[in-house]
C-alpha cells in the first residue's frame, strides 16, 4: 500500500519506507512498518483490561465480580455515565502523549484512535455522536493543533460515527492543568466549557462520547460534561488514550501529568 507525497505523486510502500522510515512509537528506534512498536517498548505498556470499575474505568488488582463499583466512584459519582482509557499513563504511553501534544507528531493520532477504539468499543456502539475535550481560541491560535480533535476525528472514522468537534465550546481560559492538585484542577476548569445556544440541538438527548488524550483527575471532563448535560445529552460517556493509576509513577513523571 502506498501513498501520495505533497506533490500529488504517488509511493510505494518501498519507497515510503525508505524516504520516511518508520520509527518506533516509544524509543524511536527503526521498525519495520509504520504503527509498529519494537519489542521492548511494547512490552512496557499497561493496556487497561477488565476486571475495572464499570463506572470510572479504574483498573482492580483482583476480580471483586462483575458489575462492582470502585470506592471512588462510589463515594464521589461522576457527572459522565462511564469512562475507559486504552493504557496506563506511565512510560511509554506518557511519551507519545507528549510527542503527540508538543512535538509535532500528528501522526502518532490515528494509532492512539485505534486502541482508544478496541477499549471503547460498548460505548462507542451507542454514541449519537462523537466530541473532543475544546482548546480555547486563544490557546488553539498558539498552539495550532487540539491532541484531543485529533483523537477524536480518528475514532469516529473508524468507529463509524458522527463527529462534531463545534458543539463544545471552552469559553474561559484556564491555566495549564498540569502541576496543579485535585481542587486546583476543579477550580480551574469550572465554568470553562459552553454548549452554544445554536448547538443544543445537536446534544439534546444524545449519548456522546467526550474525547480527551489523558484522564488524571477526572476534572477537565467532569467540567465538560456538566456542559453537555445542561445543554440536554441524556448520556456522555468519556474515553481518553491513557489513564493516570496510582502507584504507576517516578517522582520526576508525576511533575508532568
Amino acid at each position: 500500500m502506498g501513498f501520495f507525497d505533497k506533490s500529488g505523486h504517488y509511493l510505494g510502500k518501498a519507497l515510503r519506507n525508505t524516504l520516511f522510515p518508520p520509527h518506533c512509537f516509544g524509543c524511536l528506534e527503526l521498525v519495520a512498518d509504520p504503527g509498529a512498536m519494537c519489542g521492548p517498548c511494547w512490552s512496557k505498556i499497561r493496556f487497561i483490561e477488565r476486571p475495572y470499575c464499570e463506572v470510572l474505568g479504574t483498573p482492580f488488582q483482583h476480580d471483586p465480580g462483575e458489575g462492582l463499583l470502585s470506592a471512588d466512584a462510589l463515594a464521589n459519582p461522576p457527572p459522565f455515565r462511564r469512562a475507559r482509557a486504552a493504557v496506563g499513563f506511565s512510560g511509554v504511553p506518557r511519551r507519545m502523549v507528549q510527542s503527540l501534544k508538543y512535538h509535532d507528531h500528528p501522526e502518532l493520532a490515528r494509532w492512539m484512535a485505534a486502541w482508544m477504539v478496541r477499549a471503547g468499543r460498548q460505548i462507542l456502539t451507542e454514541a449519537d455522536v462523537i466530541l473532543p475535550v475544546p482548546l480555547h481560541p486563544r490557546r488553539f491560535l498558539t498552539r495550532r493543533f487540539n491532541q484531543s480533535a485529533e483523537l477524536a476525528r480518528h475514532i469516529a472514522k473508524q468507529a463509524n460515527r458522527p463527529f462534531d468537534p463545534a458543539v463544545l465550546l471552552r469559553v474561559k481560559i484556564t491555566k495549564q492543568q498540569v502541576g496543579l492538585g485535585a481542587n486546583e484542577r476543579q477550580d480551574n476548569v469550572r465554568g470553562a466549557f459552553k454548549v452554544p445556544e445554536e448547538a443544543r440541538i445537536k446534544v439534546a438527548g444524545k449519548s456522546i462520547v467526550l474525547v480527551d488524550d489523558v484522564y488524571t483527575t477526572g476534572a477537565t471532563v467532569m467540567a465538560a460534561t456538566k456542559a453537555l448535560k445542561r445543554a440536554g445529552a441524556a448520556h456522555v460517556d468519556v474515553l481518553t488514550f491513557a489513564r493516570v493509576i496510582a502507584g504507576d509513577f517516578s517522582a520526576a513523571e508525576l511533575e508532568t501529568i
